[in-house]
Order: C-alpha cells, then sequence, then structure tokens
C-alpha cells in the first residue's frame, strides 16, 4: 500500500514593509495546518507541511491571499530583510523584490541565506549572512561569505561597492551560479568562497558583468 508522503514548504509575506502577515493570510494558512505545529524560523518564513498531492493546490491558494512558497532544503532561501523603516523607494525595496524574485528557490549545493538591508544600520544583518546587500548612497554594497555560527562567525567581505541595480543582479546571479557549478555537496558557502578564493570569483564575475569589484 502506497504512502501519501508529506513535503515541507516555507511559507511568507513576500518582501514589504517589515515580516508581517494578516488575519486573512493567517486564515487561509491556519485552513491547511490541521494538527500539526508552525514552526517559525529565524529566516522570517514558516514551515508548514502539506501533502505531496496537494502541494500545487495548496501553493496556488496562498499565492490568492498574498504568500509566496519557496522550497525548503538545499536551495536559495527567501531574501532576509529590514523594515524599510524610511520608505519603499529610499531604501530599495523595489531592488529588493526584484532580487528575491531572481534568486530564491535556486538549487544549491547548501542552503544559502541572502539578506537586504536599505541604510548602513542593517537592520536586515546582511554582514553576517552568506549574501548580503546595503544601500548605501547612490548605489548597492554587495558583501559575501558572512557567517553567523559557532567558531567560524565573521562578517562578509565587500564583493561589489555602489553597484546599480542592473550590476548587482548580474553580480549575485554570477555568484550563485559558480557556487551552484562548483561547490562541493553539503559545502557551506563561506567554505566554499574560501577554498575558491574571493579574488578568483571577483575576476570572474568581472568578465562577465563588467561590474566595479572593489
Amino acid at each position: 500500500m502506497q504512502t501519501c508522503k508529506k513535503i515541507k514548504i516555507a511559507v511568507n509575506g513576500g518582501i514589504s514593509f517589515g515580516a508581517k502577515l494578516n488575519a486573512r493570510q493567517l486564515s487561509v494558512i491556519a485552513d491547511f495546518l490541521g494538527d500539526q505545529e508552525l514552526e517559525l524560523t529565524t529566516f522570517q518564513q514558516l514551515y508548514i507541511e502539506v501533502m505531496e498531492s496537494d502541494v500545487e493546490f495548496v501553493i496556488k491558494k496562498f499565492k490568492e491571499v498574498g504568500l509566496f512558497c519557496y522550497p525548503v532544503g538545499n536551495y536559495v532561501k527567501s531574501l532576509r530583510h529590514c523594515n524599510f523603516c524610511k520608505g519603499a523607494e529610499e531604501e530599495g525595496m523595489p531592488v529588493a523584490i526584484e532580487l528575491n524574485k531572481r534568486i530564491a528557490g535556486r538549487p544549491v549545493p547548501f542552503t544559502l541565506r541572502p539578506a537586504y538591508t536599505g541604510c548602513p544600520i542593517g537592520c536586515g544583518e546582511p554582514l553576517i549572512n552568506d549574501i548580503g546587500v546595503i544601500k548605501s548612497r547612490n548605489g548597492y554594497d554587495l558583501y559575501i561569505d558572512g557567517n553567523p555560527k559557532g567558531a567560524y562567525a565573521k562578517t562578509g567581505t565587500l564583493f561589489l561597492e555602489q553597484a546599480q541595480p542592473e550590476e548587482l543582479y548580474k553580480a549575485v546571479d554570477k555568484v550563485i551560479d559558480f557556487y551552484a557549478e562548483n561547490g562541493k555537496k553539503r559545502e557551506p558557502f563561506y567554505k566554499f568562497v574560501n577554498r575558491f578564493g574571493v579574488e578568483t570569483l571577483k575576476e570572474l564575475v568581472h568578465e562577465q558583468t563588467n561590474a566595479t569589484l572593489s
């Protein structure tokens, strides 16, 4: 007898002013929650298990109320972000939304955590995540290989300075491409960067994007 398999999916309210959900969204989540507990992660996501046969239907229902769904496991996570205290345009919310759309859910050797913040205060904690973006002055600074955990905790390395949106998107795309293609199975991103070399990554990205790397 074939058993029905459950799939864990990550859910959030997308990129907006803070990590918020409304009553309708919570009600729809509750409809599919059943007796299980709802897991809240440190990356502004909720984990919920649904039957594999129902995944597409559940995602459709969640989307109808403005919820975003992502795969759980060795993928690029959705963008952790700040509260955009000074406003959507001033702190670059459209750029954060586009970046999330481009990278979230991409398969990688090991879970990759990107973060974004709209000013140098850094509420989105970009410097201690795998890929971090800070809007600063008239551009965007890109940091890579931050790590918040254990004896190997470190702040990220400045990789791209004062980039414009298209430069930023291309650089992040290429960095993730190199990691996906060359990372070892279950190799954390910071270990990959340490093995591959920041300068080597800069050269490769520069060749393909003509970005101004710091």
